[in-house]
């Protein structure tokens, strides 16, 4: 009898504690278990969901759980009244007791005409990692005025969202294996904006989760440098800088690598500096391969000044003394380099395609000289282009249309015929004399 009143014991403490694995993280009557956290908003319990409610003069608020998370998967409803405001899910996050705020990944919740619900912000950090951008279809499956169904998939360094059913962002990461669960009131600047409500139910957490199927074709922000995931080689990616050799490139001079004014180190290929001498070391680097229609994603560093770009639909048919032709992402120190105010309207500033098109980009969205910047080229088979800077979409043109003639007409290619219009060719990064950094080079072809 003492053994088996020893075991009931045991069995009813043991059913009393949450473990690691306990799915309910809400028990849909009481805020038990959480903490609030940042700003002075309110969160109350209201008809069995979690109800945040804004408050003028105070900063971002979150309802953050006390224990933390590793691998999960999170899914929940929810619904904001103000479409001029926004909210947001932390997971494996942090909170920084003397700055007094959260931080770590976010996925957002996005009512405005923006549309960006479902991306993933790094709140009080490093900003933007996945705007919708990247996957636009995804941008239509938001429902105002009504409850929206949410779920987030932290596995390693993985994590993955969908909305409604629909697969919208995903990112791996390097940082956070470990961090809380928080729920976002964000701050608001005015009274007309006091006061409105967003809700949270059906909250539900799995703690041993298993991979979810993502659907095909989806963009990836992968943040190890220079691998691949499993998802992004099934989708057609390939490396085209392996972060230790030259294999793929050659000079655009002849069919070895540059025995000179390139790099490789720790990680990165960097054209070295020649005081601004354009093709006067090194020279411009091709792909060995060419492409047609493809898409191209590329981290880079510029230094203070720089100048350099990255070509594409180069043929070297073109003769010149200087660095080869080719339609060119511009890579540039807007700040401190004079070509930056010539040409037309600005369209030889970053991410422009030079000497053509200005790209339309936001200050918050620009890395400074010095750090790492993300860019993306992406030509369709329709001949349709977009350029990228940071997961934002900066600028798009169709080659060959008539706009786009009129607009090489009254350019420095103008003396070309056919500029650009090549159904193939080589992807180049430019050696301008600048110092520039390149890593991350990843191409699918579409």
């Amino acid at each position: 009898m003492k053994l088996y009143a020893l075991a009931i014991a045991i069995f009813a403490i043991s059913c009393s504690q949450p473990t690691e694995d306990t799915n309910e993280i809400f028990n849909g009557k009481t805020l038990e278990g959480w903490k609030v956290l940042g700003g002075d908003a309110t969160f109350s319990v209201e008809d069995g969901m979690i109800v945040g409610t804004t408050k003028t003069n105070t900063g971002n608020t979150f309802l953050c759980t006390g224990q933390e998370y590793g691998d999960f998967v999170l899914t929940l409803d929810f619904k904001i009244e103000d479409t001029a405001n926004n909210s947001g899910v932390m997971m494996r996050s942090h909170f920084d007791s003397a700055g007094k705020k959260v931080y770590g990944r976010q996925v957002e919740i996005d009512p405005s005409s923006r549309r960006w619900s479902a991306g993933i912000y790094d709140e009080a950090r490093r900003g933007w990692l996945y705007p919708l951008p990247l996957n636009t279809p995804a941008m239509d499956a938001f429902k105002a005025d009504e409850f929206n169904n949410l779920k987030i998939e932290c596995i390693g360094n993985e994590t993955k969202t969908w909305l409604n059913g629909k697969p919208v962002a995903y990112v791996v990461d390097t940082v956070d294996n470990t961090g809380f669960i928080a729920l976002q009131v964000h701050a608001v600047d005015d009274e007309a904006h006091a006061g409105k409500k967003v809700y949270f139910k059906n909250i539900n957490l799995d703690t041993k989760p298993s991979p979810a199927s993502f659907g095909d074709n989806i963009f990836v922000v992968n943040m190890q440098d220079n691998q691949l995931t499993g998802y992004e080689q099934s989708n057609g990616w390939k490396l085209l800088f392996d972060g230790k050799t030259s294999a793929g490139w050659r000079s655009a001079r002849s069919d070895k690598f540059p025995g000179k004014g390139w790099a490789i180190e720790n990680g990165t290929l960097s054209v070295l500096s020649s005081q601004g001498k354009e093709s006067a070391n090194g020279g411009d680097i091709i792909t060995t391969d060419k492409y047609g229609a493809f898409d191209l994603s590329f981290s880079f560093k510029i230094s203070p000044g720089g100048n350099s770009g990255v070509k594409y639909f180069v043929t070297l048919q073109e003769k010149t003394d200087g660095s080869a032709i080719g339609l060119e992402y511009q890579l540039l120190d807007d700040s401190l380099h004079p070509d930056a105010k010539f040409g037309i309207a600005g369209n030889r500033t970053l991410a422009s395609l030079y000497d053509l098109i200005k790209a339309e980009k936001q200050e918050r969205f620009i890395k400074p000289p010095g750090e790492w910047n993300q860019g993306r080229i992406v030509v369709h088979p329709d001949n349709r282009v977009e350029h990228f800077l940071n997961g934002v979409k900066v600028l798009e043109y169709v080659r060959g249309s008539e706009d786009y003639r009129k607009l090489v007409a009254r350019s420095k290619y103008k003396v070309w015929p056919a500029f650009g219009e090549a159904k193939e060719g080589f992807i180049l990064l430019q050696d301008h004399g600048d110092a520039v950094s390149f890593k991350n080079i990843k191409i699918r072809r579409l």
